[in-house]
């Protein structure tokens, strides 16, 4: 008799196998299923070499099953709390502090004020007028 597969089952397996990819493993005499290297945990996995060793035993979710050719896709990932910080960390906190007023204001209440320091500045020589330098070479 074979046993019947469905998505969302935990199931337990031993480990038959490694690759750079995932893991393989027997679900029974007729079953086996792969722990892809992105569903073996939440962060980056190094080493799964390191991880795993052959015959290990695991318990893993099946999270897809394919209709055609019955492969088993299983996930260790899945049975995992999510790790959530609580704050972030030291160095990422947020260090600037912008007023609430930025300043804003209408194109037409501002423009009179920005003619006078453009003309300001051209007059103090901190700016060179446009058209001397470009029409009277």
């Amino acid at each position: 008799m074979t046993k019947s597969f469905a998505i969302g089952d935990i199931v337990k397996g031993k480990v038959t196998g490694i690759q750079s990819y995932g893991i393989f493993v027997s679900l029974g005499a007729n079953h086996q299923g792969l722990i892809h290297i992105s569903e073996i945990n939440h962060g980056f996995v190094k080493d799964i070499y390191n991880q795993y060793e052959i015959g290990e035993e695991v318990t893993a979710k099946i999270i897809d099953i394919d209709e055609y050719s019955q492969k088993i896709s299983l996930s260790l990932r899945a049975l995992q709390p999510l790790f959530k910080n609580k704050k972030p960390a030291r160095g990422n906190w947020h260090k600037h502090h912008h007023p609430k007023d930025y300043g804003f204001g209408l194109i037409a209440e501002n423009l009179p004020k920005w003619v006078d320091e453009g003309l300001a500045n051209i007059q103090s020589g901190l700016v060179k007028d446009y058209h001397e330098n470009h029409f009277n070479k």
